[in-house]
């Protein structure tokens, strides 16, 4: 049985242990860029205008200043700051390398670096190209780094059982990543549409068999409860 949610990726450790990424699409990453942009301006703009009442040739500052926002800005905040700028924090998403560790100095600096081909030619064109014929949403920059952009908000651990749910045990024998999958599509219900969710349902066909999809649902979202301490 193989469960595929959506921007969900399994990594397996050196230590042994399963660790799921998921995946940050063009939409909350644009969105983090421009809540950056709007940090950066307004550090830009009222140092500019300092700047230019206080110092005669302001110039060469302003010039260092725009350099230092538009390149170590990211580079110091992902580095020491768990991969996540202002902007990513804000919508909970973060950078790490493609193995599920934090980003180093060296990926940190590709990526960035190549956003200078990314925003070509304009709006981010190649970056938003090379995400979307991609599988895990990597632009130029992500590729050349090995790094891959997550979202960092984690269901919570214990899902109660709410009125007129329940849980059951399931006697088909499950692989250590099967319940895996299962736990995370109970935690995810609630984000996922139901006609997405009775989709996921009929894929484990050993556990639901031939119920219609929306029992299917029903029967997997039960037995994932009970895989996660709940019992009736």
């Amino acid at each position: 049985m193989t469960m595929l949610l959506d921007s969900a990726r399994e990594i397996s450790t050196p230590e042994g242990a399963q660790l799921t990424l998921r995946l940050a699409g063009p939409v909350v990453r644009a969105l983090a860029w421009l809540a950056d942009f709007g940090i950066r301006a307004g550090i830009f703009i009222p140092c500019a205008i300092v700047l230019a009442l206080l110092v005669k040739i302001s110039g060469p500052l302003l010039g260092l200043l725009a350099f230092l926002l538009e390149w170590f800005y990211p580079i110091l905040y992902e580095v020491f700051r768990d991969g996540a700028t202002p902007g990513k924090r804000l919508l909970k998403i973060a950078v790490l390398k493609d193995d599920g560790t934090p980003i180093d100095w060296g990926s940190s600096f590709a990526r960035n670096t190549l956003r200078a081909i990314d925003v070509l030619p304009i709006g981010y064109g190649v970056g938003l190209l090379t995400m979307l014929l991609g599988t895990g949403f990597h632009r130029l920059g992500d590729l050349a780094a090995g790094s891959v952009v997550v979202h960092r908000s984690e269901p919570p651990e214990s899902i109660p059982i709410g009125p007129g749910e329940s849980s059951i045990e399931t006697r088909v024998p499950l692989t250590q990543q099967e319940q895996h999958a299962l736990i995370d599509f109970v935690r995810r219900a609630d984000s996922l549409t139901t006609e997405r969710g009775e989709e996921l349902a009929t894929l484990a066909e050993p556990i639901v068999g031939d119920l219609p999809p929306s029992q299917a649902r029903t029967r997997l979202l039960a037995v994932g409860r009970y895989l996660l301490g709940h019992s009736d």
